[in-house]
């Protein structure tokens, strides 16, 4: 029969592998806008982060099934935080695999609209999308805490500055977002600013996912002393 420790260690080692794969699906998003402004490879990169984004499907769907599927007798006693918050972590893992699904959607978007790489407003989306590879990197981090701290009773975690480098990371994207919005419709030299215009929002929302995703943490962690999510409380 499998004991408490044998579930908390699953939980983990199954998320770090998920999230190893969404880290490897947003670190390609920057590389394929290089290849595509280079006019590389870039039907080769999505394909590639197709593939990553049909894994991470697979991974989380056995990730929400091991906590569905786990009795009271399989999570076991000493996994009380698991069992408290099973809710908000299946919504959580849910919400974490938007952040593959909408990668995928960004370059498939940029292969349909064609904007023209030449444009400032496509630097500024460059930008966007390096941002974002750095805010999942973090992501990666504070979520392996936030689930090590959940699964065992004795855990305490601290998750403060990473949250707070994703939140700096999204306001820049905000900046970018506004210059690349801004400078599509000011200069009249560039050609369907709403292109744009869309493929800037689609990188924000995507901007805005990661932090939401550190917004539901800092929920979660507010009835968990021993996750640590708040400067001030260290």
């Amino acid at each position: 029969m499998p004991t408490d420790a044998d579930f908390g260690e699953r939980l983990e080692t199954r998320t770090v592998a998920y999230l190893d794969r969404i880290d490897d699906c947003a670190a390609l998003l920057p590389r394929a806008l290089d290849e595509y402004a280079a006019d590389g490879a870039y039907g080769e990169t999505v394909d590639e982060i197709v593939a990553i984004e049909s894994e991470c499907d697979d991974l989380v769907r056995g990730l929400t099934a091991l906590i569905t599927d786990a009795g009271p007798d399989d999570i076991g006693l000493l996994n009380t935080r698991i069992n408290f918050n099973e809710s908000a972590l299946l919504d959580f893992y849910n919400e974490l695999d938007v952040v593959a699904n909408h990668t995928e959607r960004i370059v498939q978007e940029v292969a349909m609209m064609r904007p023209d790489a030449g444009a400032e407003p496509f630097g500024d989306m460059r930008e966007m999308a390096e941002r974002i590879a750095e805010m999942v990197a973090v992501l990666g981090d504070v979520v392996e805490g936030f689930v090590r701290g959940l699964a065992r009773a004795d855990a305490t975690e601290t998750l403060a500055g990473g949250i707070e480098s994703i939140r700096a990371l999204e306001s820049e994207c905000d900046e970018l977002r506004n210059d690349a919005v801004e400078t599509a419709f000011g200069d009249g030299a560039i050609d369907q600013p709403l292109v744009y215009r869309e493929l800037a929002i689609l990188l924000d929302e995507l901007a805005n996912t990661i932090e939401d995703l550190t917004d539901r943490i800092v929920v979660i962690a507010s009835s968990e002393p021993g996750i640590v999510t708040d400067a001030d409380d260290e």
